[in-house]
């Protein structure tokens, strides 16, 4: 049985500065709020930002990041608000007390990153890349997850709820305590070994049993 959980925050205060990608003194971007407007990598190279960047108390409001190259980057404290960083890269991050509302994330890859007290809610996040990323205090609500990958990560405290799962892939990881129960698939790619002690309805325990090779009699 799934037990559940509480997540922390971002701590980001009522009133925010506005804020821009100007040269960064350290890398470092704190304080401040960024809304509608487009950041591409190509600004990013001129303004000789890119892989270790540090983000404290933001929030991005209708900002699309357009072929950004973030490997590195510490996130603390940040929203993400109908924002778009389809295709991105955020791999190998350190990610902690972050929401990513409303917003596209269509292959964006945050495979090798640490994520902690994370919300994806109303995300489309198809073929998003979590592959060997440690995932603690993780929720995603009412996300399109389709061709996701997850395979090799560890999972503690993580939940889905109303989400699209299609050929999700899990090879590696287990499942242990997740609940699947409010989410829909046809098909995910997972061992059985690694479905022990995760939630399912019963329509979803048979699709299971059909991974086995059994065939079900009415």
């Amino acid at each position: 049985m799934a037990t559940p959980f509480n997540i922390q925050k971002p701590k980001i205060p009522a009133t925010l500065s506005q804020g821009d990608f100007s040269p960064l003194e350290d890398g470092y971007l704190s304080m401040c709020e960024i809304r509608d407007c487009e950041i591409s990598g190509d600004e990013l190279q001129r303004l000789g930002m890119g892989e270790g960047l540090r983000f404290d108390q933001v929030l991005f409001k209708n900002v699309t990041f357009t072929d950004t190259t973030f490997p590195n980057i510490e996130l603390t404290d940040v929203i993400f608000h109908k924002c778009d960083l389809s295709n991105g890269d955020l791999s190998d991050s350190i990610i902690h007390r972050v929401e990513f509302k409303d917003s596209k994330l269509l292959g964006l890859n945050l495979s090798g990153a640490t994520l902690g007290n994370i919300i994806f809610e109303n995300c489309k996040a198809n073929l998003v890349s979590f592959g060997y990323g440690k995932l603690k205090n993780v929720k995603f609500d009412s996300c399109s997850l389709s061709t996701a990958d997850y395979v090799e990560c560890l999972f503690k405290k993580v939940a889905f709820q109303h989400c699209q799962l299609h050929d999700g892939n899990f090879h590696g990881t287990s499942l242990a305590g997740v609940d699947l129960s409010t989410c829909s698939f046809e098909r995910l790619n997972v061992s059985m070994e690694n479905l022990e002690d995760c939630v399912v309805t019963p329509s979803q325990a048979i699709g299971f049993a059909q991974l086995l090779g059994l065939k079900i009699k009415d």
